[in-house]
């Protein structure tokens, strides 16, 4: 409620009532008010000029002369501080630019004064003394009851912030530009936010105050300093900090048992956008064991711009954000499969809403449905094909094998086939690390899948084939970090498969931009593009963090170790050890040549595959022992031995 903030600073209701009841009738005619109040100062600075200028001692004929400029010159402020917009001003969001519109606005208006008075016949000139102090007065003056409402506000602010339930005292980490904005801004605004003061590495600023607050320490410090003050949360607000730097500082936060946010990205910060709606929890992409890989693609403009662009599995995780970044990019049309309905339909609406002249096309299909795949390629034409579709969640598909079989190999094949006859350019199949000497049916599916992209090259040399191979991805549906967000949620203990599992993990962004920039070198053409994703990480490593950021603490019951479920590796590998990788142009991005087996593939073998699951087999094992008869370098395991799990498996 407009000015309840009086009511709770002043206690007795005699004083507050009517407080309040002033404050909603100045509030209401807030522009009439700051008129009058504009008009009363010029009034008293015009005086006070003459005053200083005669000494306390004006002739008559000065004061005749002041009373007859004196509608002169109100007349001409009021106009000025119209064109500058002063009297719509909101006081209490004063800034330095706002300063200097009022300098210029109160220099116009005197310089406009002087020459009315020089022209118009009063008898006697007023002073240039007298017309640059009542300048001067005015602007200062002006000025000083800005900064004096300013200054009430944020205190009554300050002190309705610091007092009531629900409050949370938070020390600010950085006293830089970012924490500057941030506290002025959780000062003015009805955050419930008390600022406490700022720790900052630099020395130099220790002691210093930032919007009255001080500076106290060091990020060390903070377990100290945050018992001392006895605060609730602190704020990290060092967007440009680099992620090593932040993993130090973020360690330091967690030393306190407080819940902490940060701030988002530098380039939020320096348009001034800072805003306590940009705070957010701490993500574990924050804490990934390597810094985000950042790919330039100023290629891929003149790559897709005008093209038609097909893109299978469009509505997960890995395809709406290709969808997404290469609508950005100009491309003529836009053709999505899928099978998910409503994801696609919601996809759609986001394509008209962010990319209103990017055409799109929306095809409802599977693509092991031949009728599906041909129509889609027959009516579009692709020149650009993303191959995202496929079965992925690893336990799921060892007991269901020709699922896994059809939709990630026969599909596949399927749509590079047809892509390639209806003369697409470039197929990019979307592949991943637990294709690396699989212990699991869907790595033997998608292993079978690269393979298949690798051999179809040989029979359309004109389109390039290239498969794109990488690690988990953090947020994508079906991956352990939503599970883990859940559970915590849900106030459980998180499940984590082995003390000693570890995954590659990259964000989805990254995984787009691989993708996409694969689909642009040269050298990849009937290869395997593989992205540098640094060291695996720890899965239980990452699940204490995930419960430290959520403002917990890690005890014996936080965490259940359930063991490797079937198909499940300890450890992921982004190349075999028989498969030697070739640097590109791109540092970050790696081929894989051809290993071995890959030119032992028998196409032949691949065809009667693919054939039978055509044609219909009658059993899950007559299925198994035509995949690992025809393909004996798939390390795929049979019903009766079980999967390969723990230590096995690597």
């Amino acid at each position: 409620m407009r000015g309840s903030y009086f009511s709770r600073a002043v206690v007795h209701p005699r004083i507050a009532i009517p407080f309040k009841r002033l404050y909603n009738v100045v509030y209401g005619h807030r522009r009439w008010v700051a008129g009058a109040l504009y008009a009363g100062v010029t009034v008293v600075a015009y005086a006070a000029g003459y005053l200083f200028r005669f000494e306390f001692r004006v002739p008559t004929t000065h004061w005749i002369l002041f009373l007859q400029t004196l509608p002169i010159l109100l007349v001409i402020r009021v106009a000025t501080n119209t064109s500058f917009r002063l009297s719509s001003e909101r006081w209490r969001f004063i800034s330095t630019g706002d300063v200097l519109r009022l300098v210029s606005a109160t220099a116009v208006g005197t310089g406009v004064f002087y020459l009315v008075t020089r022209v118009l016949p009063f008898g006697y000139v007023v002073p240039r003394s007298v017309i640059l102090i009542e300048w001067t007065l005015t602007t200062y003056v002006t000025c000083g009851i800005w900064i004096l409402y300013r200054t009430v506000y944020e205190v009554a602010r300050r002190h309705t912030n610091g007092n009531g339930k629900g409050r949370r005292n938070a020390i600010i980490v950085g006293a830089g530009e970012a924490g500057n904005l941030l506290a002025r801004e959780l000062t003015r605004s009805p955050s419930g936010v008390r600022v406490l003061g700022f720790v900052d590495d630099d020395a130099l600023k220790w002691g210093s105050t930032l919007q009255g607050y001080e500076v106290i320490g060091s990020t060390e410090d903070l377990p100290e300093i945050s018992s001392l003050l006895r605060a609730d949360e602190i704020i990290v607000a060092i967007p440009s900090v680099e992620p090593h730097e932040l993993r130090r500082i973020l360690n330091r936060c967690e030393a306190t048992g407080l819940q902490f946010r940060i701030l988002p990205g530098i380039v939020d910060v320096m348009e001034g956008h800072v805003r306590l709606s940009q705070l957010r929890e701490v993500r574990v992409e924050d804490l990934l064991g390597r810094d985000p890989v950042k790919l330039e693609l100023p290629e891929l403009a003149e790559d897709l711009g005008g093209k038609t662009v097909m893109i299978t599995g469009a509505a997960g995780s890995i395809g709406s954000e290709l969808t997404r970044q290469i609508a950005l990019h100009g491309p003529g049309r836009l053709v999505l499969l899928d099978q998910a309905e409503t994801p696609l339909y919601y996809l759609e609406l986001e394509l008209k809403n962010r990319f209103p002249d990017v055409e799109a096309e929306i095809v409802v299909g599977d693509v092991v449905d031949p009728y599906v795949v041909e129509r889609a390629c027959r009516l579009n034409r692709p020149d650009r094909v993303f191959h995202a579709a496929a079965y992925k969640h690893v336990p799921m598909m060892e007991t269901n094998l020709r699922a896994a079989v059809r939709n990630n190999v026969l599909g596949t094949w399927r749509m590079a086939d047809a892509s390639a006859r209806w003369g697409a350019e470039k197929f990019v199949l979307v592949s991943t690390d637990k294709a690396v000497r699989p212990a699991s049916i869907m790595g033997a599916t998608k292993r079978l899948a690269e393979l298949a992209v690798l051999n179809i090259q040989c029979r359309y040399p004109d389109t390039s084939f290239t498969a794109v191979r990488f690690g988990n991805v953090l947020g994508s549906a079906g991956s352990v970090i939503p599970l883990f967000k859940k559970q915590l949620e849900e106030g459980k203990a998180l499940t984590v498969t082995h003390a000693e599992a570890s995954r590659y993990f990259m964000t989805i962004p990254e995984a787009v931009q691989l993708i996409l920039q694969a689909s642009l070198i040269d050298e990849v053409r009937g290869h395997i593009a593989m992205l540098d994703m640094g060291q695996p990480v720890r899965i239980l490593e990452m699940a204490r963090n995930l419960i430290r950021l959520s403002g917990k603490e890690v005890d014996d019951d936080s965490i259940v170790f359930i063991g490797l479920r079937p198909g499940e590796k300890l450890h992921e590998e982004l190349r075999a050890p028989d498969e030697e990788t070739i640097p590109t142009r791109i540092q970050q991005i790696s081929v894989i040549a051809a290993a071995p087996s890959s030119r032992e593939l028998d196409g032949d073998a691949l065809a009667s595959l693919i054939g039978a699951l055509d044609g219909g087999v009658d059993s899950e094992e007559e299925l198994r022992y035509l995949v690992h008869g025809s393909f004996d370098f798939i390390e795929l395991p049979s019903d009766t031995e079980g999967s390969l799990t723990g230590a096995e498996a690597v």
